[in-house]
């Protein structure tokens, strides 16, 4: 499975990078996740899409790599009880133009993650609103809300706590059948 995982923060250190790490290293062997970076996408606006032909190059390989993708994985940090400015790019440009959505049908599944005690949960559900509109079928079970991130990885970005290890990859499983089963 071929499994594209987006990243709402765009710092180095991030905590949703670590996380995507841990997630990524947990992942049953089913599965080929890849981190796609999102940074570099110029903000969606449709003059682009109409007046320039072909549109920006990011848009088009971002949208390319999406497509070929058999399942996305977001995640994300919250940010005013919703998600980073990058994220919601990614999903307008990946959703244009109108009736060629990448998204559409396209399994996924949303971790988030904050230093807080709730784990992002604003961002969590904003998001699922969101692919929700652009027909992405999310994974409801389980839920990962990543509370007090910043206490479980050393300063390696190495995941130092095992219920959060034994956790994530109980939803790294869950999410492959969660795939396979909307794949057939």
């Amino acid at each position: 499975m071929n499994v594209c995982v987006l990243l709402g923060s765009l710092r180095k250190a991030s905590f949703s990078g670590m996380l995507a790490n841990a997630l990524m290293s947990l992942a049953p062997s089913s599965m080929e996740p890849e981190v796609v970076e999102i940074g570099q996408l110029p903000f969606y606006n449709q003059d682009l899409e109409r007046l320039i032909d072909p549109p920006p190059a990011p848009w088009t390989a971002f949208r390319q790599r999406v497509k070929a993708a058999d399942a996305v994985l977001f995640i994300t940090p919250e940010y005013n009880r919703s998600v980073p400015a990058v994220l919601k790019n990614a999903l307008d440009v990946g959703s244009r133009p109108y009736g060629s959505s990448v998204w559409d049908r396209k399994p996924g599944a949303i971790v988030s993650g904050s230093p807080g005690s709730i784990g992002a949960f604003g961002a969590n559900h904003h998001l699922r609103q969101s692919l929700v509109f652009l027909n992405v079928p999310t994974m409801q079970q389980p839920e990962a809300y990543v509370g007090h991130v910043h206490k479980l990885f050393d300063q390696h970005g190495k995941l130092i706590n095992d219920d959060t290890r034994k956790f994530l990859q109980q939803f790294m499983r869950a999410f492959a059948n969660w795939v396979e089963t909307i794949r057939s």
